[in-house]
């Protein structure tokens, strides 16, 4: 069964389209707003896609107007998805807190009250919407990629660890790269998945990657100067690449924060990195 949804907007950029759409979705039982550049190369065919997946605080719209991800993506010939980062709207529990409920999902799916009926973002980026965007839109469902910052960067690297089949390359900007050691992660975790810290490992990059690693490449970048270096941990991440050997590259890059500046200034890399390995 296609899956419906509505235009938001759609617009022209770098010979390709910036759309905006939404749906209702089963996943979070609430609407949901994603946003797809597809490159001009769209209109010939299927092109390969890079999944971005946003951190704390944001919606889709951040990286798509922030990230320049567009001018890259149509050289390259790849589309980029940008989803939102949480499911939103009345009767959507959240917290005071911005680091916790809406703009905060993690990329989990809760367990535990009040947050299980909608907080289902694992299932949401990983099932749902590829079933909506590849019945809809000219993508090439065999040469994924995946990638994101910063709690984004978390999601993309469980993700890629967990389903290696699926998504050919993998790269993340400043990710949380240790949750279960981290405030970013322990507060998270304890609130959606409960006190079971096995239930954590599954979404803890360090550990998945002592555990299993990747198959091909990871390109990581950190800045050197980011102001939430205690909290990322990088070190952690970097430590368990090498212990495993994993093959890529981690990359601290002198005199950057945490800030979209970053991202900007790096994003031509991602974006050429994941081309190079989607064909």
């Amino acid at each position: 069964m296609t899956l419906a949804y509505e235009t938001v907007s759609e617009n022209r950029s770098f010979g390709g389209t910036q759309g905006v759409y939404r749906h209702k979705s089963q996943a979070t039982g609430t609407d949901m707003t994603f946003a797809i550049y597809l490159p001009p190369q769209a209109e010939h065919g299927r092109v390969p896609v890079l999944w971005y997946l946003s951190g704390l605080t944001c919606t889709h719209e951040n990286a798509m107007t922030k990230a320049g991800a567009q001018e890259w993506a149509a050289e390259y010939g790849i589309a980029v998805i940008f989803p939102d980062t949480s499911p939103r709207g009345e009767g959507v529990a959240n917290d005071e807190a911005y680091d916790l409920g809406q703009g905060a999902g993690f990329y989990v799916d809760a367990t535990q009250a009040p947050w299980a009926p909608h907080f289902r973002m694992w299932h949401y980026v990983t099932h749902e919407l590829p079933e909506l965007v590849f019945d809809n839109f000219a993508l090439d469902r065999d040469a994924q990629g995946i990638t994101g910052h910063s709690m984004g960067g978390h999601g993309a690297l469980t993700i890629a660890m967990t389903f290696p089949e699926r998504y050919r390359s993998v790269s993340a900007f400043a990710p949380i790269a240790n949750p279960s050691e981290s405030d970013w992660g322990r507060k998270q975790f304890t609130a959606y998945l409960g006190e079971d810290k096995t239930a954590w490992s599954r979404h803890d990059s360090t550990l998945l990657m002592r555990e299993r690693g990747y198959p091909g490449e990871v390109l990581i970048d950190q800045g050197a100067s980011d102001q939430f270096l205690d909290l990322l941990k990088p070190e952690a991440l970097a430590h368990a690449m090498m212990e495993r050997r994993q093959p890529g590259a981690f990359r601290m890059q002198e005199g950057y924060d945490h800030s979209y500046f970053f991202v900007q200034t790096f994003m031509g890399d991602h974006i050429r990195w994941h081309a190079e390995r989607l064909g």
